[in-house]
């Protein structure tokens, strides 16, 4: 309902998913379903093999992405897919997002990730299978770690995020939203602008994340 709530969705776009790592399952939105007539017992339960193991509605189109990334990357708990307007800007220019500021810097010390588009060989096969796929082989191209990064968007289609809970995957998508607005007005004000020098993003994230943290209480 956040989703709604954030303006990180219109219509039925959109789904947000918890897993169950006792139970091997995860809970996740019912296909095309608009927000404001979900309820609880709409919610889908399906297990890693996409088999439905509760529930009277259709899972999420997205629901193989999640279930690929929820078998390889055992520690997450809660994956978001949206198609908020800068951030699918982004993806559909398939530009990785520059780190410019210290919003940015707060959450992560790189660039937020845009894999390259799906070639034609994997679109005519498993999908939605198969964007799990291409997001780990990201990962792995780029040299990143899924728990440092917990977001991506996929060329030409949206961002992806993920979280140690359903909830945090959601906040993670209202920051890559804002964040991705804030780095396409700062390239409108100055399209030669320059990223954020190394100091500064250490700072910004270690008071945050690091063993010294001091942010918050």
């Amino acid at each position: 309902m956040q989703l709604n709530e954030l303006g990180l969705v219109v219509y039925t776009f959109g789904n947000v998913s918890a897993v169950d790592r006792e139970n091997d399952v995860f809970a996740i939105k019912p296909s095309g379903v608009p927000y404001e007539k979900l309820k609880p017992e709409d919610i889908v339960i399906v297990n890693f093999d996409n088999n439905i193991i509760e529930g009277n509605m259709r899972p999420s189109s997205d629901t193989k992405t999640h279930a690929y990334l929820y078998k390889h990357w055992k520690d997450i708990g809660g994956i978001t897919h949206t198609h908020s307007t800068y951030a699918v800007s982004w993806a559909q220019a398939q530009k990785d997002i520059p780190i410019f500021g210290t919003t940015h810097a707060d959450h992560l010390t790189t660039d937020i990730p845009c894999a390259a588009p799906m070639s034609d060989e994997l679109i005519q096969g498993n999908y939605e299978h198969n964007t799990g796929i291409q997001i780990l082989d990201c990962f792995k191209e780029k040299g990143l770690f899924h728990k440092e990064v917990e977001m991506i968007l996929i060329g030409n289609h949206g961002p992806f995020t993920w979280g140690k809970d359903a909830a945090k995957s959601v906040y993670n998508s209202k920051v890559l939203e804002v964040v991705a607005e804030m780095a396409y007005l700062t390239l409108q004000i100055n399209p030669n602008s320059l990223r954020l020098k190394d100091s500064l993003i250490k700072k910004h994230y270690e008071r945050k994340h690091g063993k010294g943290s001091y942010y918050g209480q």
